[in-house]
Formats: C-alpha cells, structure tokens, sequence
C-alpha cells in the first residue's frame, strides 16, 4: 500500500519537471555555499592545530652574541646538553626580486611549517651537499634556474609563505655567503640539572615575540565567512520554500482523493516527509560534491590571505573531513524540514473535501500581507530595541537575524502597497492591468524578491564594512607606522652600535620598549615613550583629555587601547594602578586594530625606573622617505642582520594593503555567489508562474494584445521589480554594515570601526541587479512568445 501511495505522489515530480529541478537544485546550492565554507573553515583550523609549535606561529626564545653565533656555539652549547637549534635569516637578491631565506637544521630545530612535505628521500636532499630549497609556487618560479644546475634543488610547499623559502643552514650561508648565524632558537623544555641559559657568559637572549593564539586572530575572519555561508543557505531555502509550497498546493486535489479513499492522515504526513527527506538527502550529498569543488578554488587565495595577514600557515591543498560533510547534510535536513513545515501543516488541516482546484497559493490575501507586515515591523522594532539595549555576541547576531528577517518578509507588504498607489496613476485599461497583474504576481514572487533582496543587501552591507575598513586601515597604518625604519638588535649594545651609526643621517631615533604585565586581572604590555612630535602628530586617538600629550611626556597619564577599555569598561578620566604604588589617570583612549591583547602608553623614564634592568632593542628611526631604503640597506649589511629586523614602513604599508585586497576577494566571490543564487530563485519562480499564467493572459490576448508585447510587459515589469528591489536593498544593507561594524564587531573583537557611504558601489550593484533579473526573466519571456494560439484558446475551452 506504502509503495502505490508513494509512487502517487512522486508521479507529480514526473509531470512537473521543472519544479522538481528547482527544489533540487535549491537544496543542492544552500549546501554546496554551507558546506563549502565550513570545509575551508575546517581546513584552516587543522592547519593552525597542526603548527601550533611551529616557530613560526608560536615564536621561542632565541640566543644571540655581539660577536655572532656560529656553528661552533651551536656544537659547543649541545655538548653542554642545551637543547638549541641554529637559525640563518637574510635577504637573497634573486634579479629584481628580495627572498626572505631562511636557514635551519631540521634535525634539532622545533616543529617548523613546511617541513611536513619532506619525504624521507627529500629530507636528505634537503641534508646533502647540493641543497634543497623549499619555497611557495609563486617564489619557486622565480626561484628554478637562478642558481644552475649545480645549485640546490628548488621544491614546491604551498605551507611556505610567498617571498620566503626554507633550506638547510649550511646551504643558506653558502647562498648568502654569511660566516656567523642570525641566532640560536631556544627549545622551550631543557633538561634538568643544567644552569640557566640566561646565565651562559658572553650571549644574551631575545624572547619570544609571540603573534597571539592564530584562532583568536584569524576569527574575524572565519566568523566573515561563516556569516556568509548561512546567509547563502538562507537565501537557497527561499528556492526550496517556493519549490515545495507551489507542489504541495498543487497536489491538493491528490491529497483530498487520498484521503477520500481511506488513506490515515499520519500515513499521508508520513510519506510526505519521507518523499521530502529522500530529495533532500540526494540534493544534500550533490551539495556536498559542489562545495567540496567551491572550497577547493577558494582554498588557495584563503590560504595566502591567511598567510600574509596572520601569519597562519593553511595548506592550499583541501582535505575530505567527515565531520563538515555530516554538518553539511544535516543542514540540508534541517533546512528541508523547516521549509516543508508549513505545508505539511496544511495538509494536517486541510478537510477532506476540500476543493479539487489548486487554490492561488501565491494569491495572499490582504489579511495575510497585513499580518506579514506587523511580523516584519515587528522583527524591526526587535532588532533596534537589540541595537540601543542589548550586549553581547548572541545580542548581536540576533540583531542582525531580526534586521533581514524583517526586512525581507516586511518586501511583499510594501511592493503591494506602492503598487496600490501606482494603480491610480495610469489612464488606459491596458495601464491599469499591469499595475492589477503585478500585484497579483507579488505574492507568487515574495519569496523570489526576498532573496534578492537578502542577497542585495548582503553585498551593500559587506561592501560598506569592507570599503570603511580598508579606509579606516589605511588612516591607521599612516598613524602607527609614522617612522620610517623599524629596526629590532640582537644585544643592547648593538642596539646602541646602531643607533649611533644611523644617527647623522636621521632625525630622531625613538625607542620602542616595552614590559609585560598584569593589570585588572589580564596579561597587558605596557610601552614607554619619549615626547616627540611622531606621537603628538599621528597617534590615532580616539578619546583624549585636552593635555593629553603633555601628561603622557611627564608620566601623570596613561593611555591604553580600544580593546582594553571595552573589556573593562574603561574611560578618559579613570585610575589604573600600573603597580601598588604608581596610579595613574586614564588620559587617552587609542585604536589598535588587530590587536587581541590589551595595551597601554606611558612615558618611558617613569616606567623603565619601576622595571630596571630590561634591555631596549628595537628603535624607530625617523629619515626623509627617499633615503629609507637605503639606510634599511646599509644597516642591514653593517650589522648583519637578518631582513625581519630591519624593516622599511614603505614595505610593511603595500605588503599589508596588498594582503588586505586579498582577504575580501574570497567575501567577493560569495557575494557573487549568493546573488547568483538569488537570480536563480527569481528565474524558478517566473518560469514556474509562466504555465500558471495563461489562465489571466489569455483573455488579454483575445482582446488583440500580442505575445510579443506581453512578453515586453513582462520584460519591463520584471526589471522594475529587481530595481525597487534593489532602492530598498540600499537602506537595509547600509543598516546591516552598521550592525556589523558598531556591534558585532565590537562584542566580538573590541573594536568600532567608522562607517564610510561608498554610492558609485550601490549603482554599480544595481547593475547587476537589472542584469541578473534580465538573465532570469529570459527563457520564461522566450517561452511566453512561442506559446501556440490554440494553447491560448484552450483556457476558454476549459472554462478557467
């Protein structure tokens, strides 16, 4: 009995093709979009488990000398029983181009990224006379047939980081003909019974400068992602929502037979949800194939995002987890269930003598838009009485859950009611009915212009965050790197040799110092500052007293940063007590974008003399810009210093904008990919209303209007729906950016950013919007104009 009742139902999908590729195709989408995040997500943190020891994410104490290290240290002190690894850092000029090289001893250095691509035969060709260089696709090109063929043999590693390559020590100082080492690395756990390192005669130790737990840094932008990837799930369902609310309407008169032939409403739900759980487990498992293949061409440009802005080492190359997998086809359920949920309610109250015809299910009535608006301004009030009183992350996701929920079931309400007021502006009969029918389309089409209109929004809400963030980094890099050499000495007094070397061709050389320690219950670093104009001029403040600098430069104030202050509810004016017996006054609050940690400024002379005996070694020297370059050049060569201790702001401003345009490219690509899926949810519901509709465009034929100017009408009415679409999606996503940046953003990192209005972006998306109506509205249109005229006819023949 289950099996004939079964096959009844599925015979509706055979006549109906079209609707059953809709809901497939609708299901399949919102979990290639989901899955496909979640597995780069996935990807990424594997990666960060699997480097968390690396060097190069967690950073290890390091020993260096003023006379150098050489390899002969590095024998002695193992002898000794020190557990340390010898370490080689310096530019190669490879033509045009600089590559960071680095060299180390794989045998007794730390856990250290790349290496896990060694095979045992590449580990001894890393080992051998020749050499082994390993280095990422891009450096490997630039990289094969430098050195000939008696060089050292060049390996791709897509876990190294573009403009650096790794190599065995000795073969590193042959290429960069460097007698001494840079350093010797610290291995955090020496054997016991052995005195101190610090203790050794003639070296001194640099700690570790440590980057920050990579799953606290990188979550902005995994939560960027995961944001995205819910939205185009969401946006998905709408498809699947239209799909499955048209079929069951349609199959009302099979259902009322059903039941008038004695078959229980349990087995009839039943079968219904086990038709619907079978599509959407295939819809799920080609989902999950899909966005296997979306995460495996996004991967790489995450990856090097990730690289370059995090210093996070993600492997390019994407690996199958069951775990994502499952989420994924879970998902699909869930998102299946909850949008076949209303129409099987219908079928539980549906008596069993109700109608044979297929009511309108798109036809709302008044009753039910006016509802649907007092949800919608509902859900709005929600989301602003969220925004003015509530805290936290949860507070701000439901805030902005409210905003497009709202926004897009409060779209139908109001296209009727503008359409109600445009039906007294034309004169002609003609006129008047396309304002009539576009009413009368609306509801058919609310769910497709809902996820336009989420879609829209989402781009113009993620555009403004990304166009106020980057203009708000780039003020800021300004701000912060105003020196234009930063360079970090292996020992005080070469920090001293340097300083002096450097100071008859600048200007001023300001230390960078700073000491840990612990305030209000938290781990903060506390720096000290001479008074110069680089502070008073750039420092980007965001709250301050009127003498703020003068208190600073006398050590009677403190600043601290954004972060900090939030999390503690700090504000201009406050008392910290930066040790029991040294309170000072709060007289400025200043951005630290990036920074997880808190942070905090004072005057250099008061707090070297509560924190003796710490050695400074990292200056920034100020020079005119032109000649930068080359004093960076000439310390680097005096001095021997590897290319990460002399650094050039220049360099440091286009590497970091230049890894910032790449962060948003993935975000770029699912904004794309989202709008893609809201035009094909406009193009299911104008080709499923085009056979639903000839019953009202027939008799407008018959009065002598043609397909070919009805297919106008549609054309025309169609883009007008996708431009007002588009006005509306402007206020929503710039409400959404507002959101994003003042809230979440600040609940979930601790900083606010600026909101900057970016229009000539607004007109360019609502280009897109017309053309991807217009791409939707084709074949429907196209079809409507090769409709027969006795196929026309038989609508009077069957008395519709």
């Amino acid at each position: 009995m289950n099996r004939v009742i079964f096959s009844a139902l599925l015979s509706h999908w055979l006549r109906h093709k079209v609707q059953f590729v809709t809901l497939f195709l609708g299901l399949a989408l919102a979990t290639a979009l989901w899955s496909g995040v979640q597995s780069i997500n996935a990807q990424a943190r594997a990666s960060y488990d699997d480097a968390a020891g690396s060097i190069g994410q967690r950073g290890y104490d390091k020993l260096v000398s003023e006379n150098g290290v050489s390899l002969d240290d590095f024998v002695r002190l193992r002898r000794m029983g020190y557990l340390v690894s010898p370490e080689l850092e310096g530019l190669l000029a490879v033509g045009a181009d600089r590559v960071q090289l680095t060299g180390f001893d794989p045998l007794t250095s730390p856990p250290r990224v790349g290496m896990a691509s060694l095979d045992e035969q590449g580990l001894f060709a890393f080992l051998s006379d020749q050499g082994l260089v390993l280095a990422s696709p891009e450096t490997a090109k630039t990289l094969t047939g430098f050195w000939g063929d008696d060089g050292p043999i060049v390996q791709v590693s897509a876990e190294v980081p573009i403009g650096q390559a790794l190599t065995d020590v000795t073969t590193a100082q042959s290429l960069l003909s460097a007698e001494y080492l840079s350093a010797l690395v610290i291995a955090p756990d020496q054997p016991f019974g052995l005195p101190p390192i610090t203790d050794l005669d003639g070296y001194a130790v640099i700690p570790a400068q440590g980057t920050g737990d990579l799953a606290q840094l990188t979550d902005s932008f995994h939560l960027n992602l995961t944001a995205f990837g819910l939205l185009s799930f969401a946006v998905g369902l709408f498809i699947v929502q239209s799909a499955i609310g048209l079929a069951f309407e349609q199959r009302r008169s099979t259902f009322r037979t059903l039941r008038a032939m004695g078959i229980g409403l349990k087995r009839l739900v039943t079968l219904l949800a086990v038709e619907l759980g079978l599509i959407a487990l295939l819809a799920g498992l080609v989902g999950i194939v899909l966005g296997y293949g979306i995460a495996a061409a996004l991967l790489p440009g995450v990856a090097g995002t990730l690289r370059g802005l995090y210093g996070a080492a993600v492997s390019g190359d994407l690996s199958f987890d069951p775990v994502w997998a499952i989420s994924g086809l879970a998902m699909t359920m869930a998102g299946a269930a909850v949008a076949g949920a209303q129409a099987l309610w219908r079928v539980v109250r549906m008596p069993i003598l109700a109608p044979a015809l297929p009511r309108a299910w798109a036809m709302s009535s008044a009753r039910t838009l006016r509802l649907q608006a007092f949800a919608g301004l509902g859900l709005l009030g929600f989301s602003g009485i969220l925004a003015i009183w509530g805290s936290g992350l949860i507070a701000g996701f439901a805030c902005l859950a409210s905003l497009l929920i709202g926004a897009a079931i409060v779209l139908p309400p109001i296209t009727n009611a503008v359409l109600k007021m445009a039906g007294k502006l034309p004169r002609s009969p003609l006129g008047q009915w396309i304002v009539a029918d576009t009413r009368q389309q609306v509801p058919a089409l609310s769910l497709a212009l809902m996820a336009l209109l989420l879609a829209l929004s989402a781009n113009v809400g993620v555009a403004t965050m990304v166009g106020s963030f980057r203009a708000t980094f780039v003020g800021w890099l300004d701000q912060r790197l105003a020196a234009e050499i930063y360079v970090t000495a292996r020992t005080p007094q070469e920090a001293e040799d340097i300083r002096r070397f450097a100071a008859p061709r600048t200007t001023a050389a300001l230390p960078i110092w700073s000491v840990e320690a612990t305030l209000l219950e938290q781990n903060v670093d506390i720096y000290g500052i001479i008074d110069h104009p680089t502070y008073r001029d750039n420092w980007p403040l965001l709250q301050a007293t009127e003498d703020v600098w003068d208190e600073i430069s006398t050590g009677q104030g403190i600043l601290v940063n954004e972060q900090f202050a939030r999390r503690n509810g700090i504000t201009v004016g406050n008392t910290l007590s930066v040790t029991d017996m040294w309170p000072l006054p709060v007289v400025g609050i200043y951005s630290d974008y990036g920074n997880p940690h808190g942070q905090l400024i004072t005057a250099l002379e008061p707090l070297e003399s509560r924190f003796p005996n710490r050695p400074k070694l990292r200056y920034a020297y100020r020079i005119a810009p032109d000649q930068a370059r080359e004093l960076a050049r000439d310390i680097r060569e005096k001095f021997n210093l590897p290319a990460s201790a002399v650094v050039n702001q220049s360099d440091v401003k286009q590497m970091s904008l230049r890894v910032f345009d790449q962060t948003f490219l993935v975000t770029g690509a699912l904004n794309f990919l989202t709008l893609g899926v809201a035009s094909f949810a406009l193009l299911t519901s104008l080709l499923t209303l085009s056979t639903m509709r000839l019953p009202q465009l027939a008799p407008i034929w018959s009065l002598g209007i043609t397909t070919k100017t009805l297919s106008k009408i549609e054309f025309w009415r169609s883009l007008a729906l996708a431009v007002f679409t588009w006005i509306l999606s402007i206020p929503v996503g710039l409400a959404l950016a507002w959101v994003l940046l003042s809230i979440v953003n600040v609940e979930a990192f601790g900083w606010k950013l600026p909101m900057y209005l970016f229009p000539t972006d607004w007109f360019r998306l609502g280009v897109l919007a017309v053309l991807a109506a217009a791409v939707a509205c084709f074949w429907p249109i196209y079809r409507l104009r090769r409709v027969p005229s006795a196929q026309l006819l038989r609508v009077f023949s069957n008395e519709r």
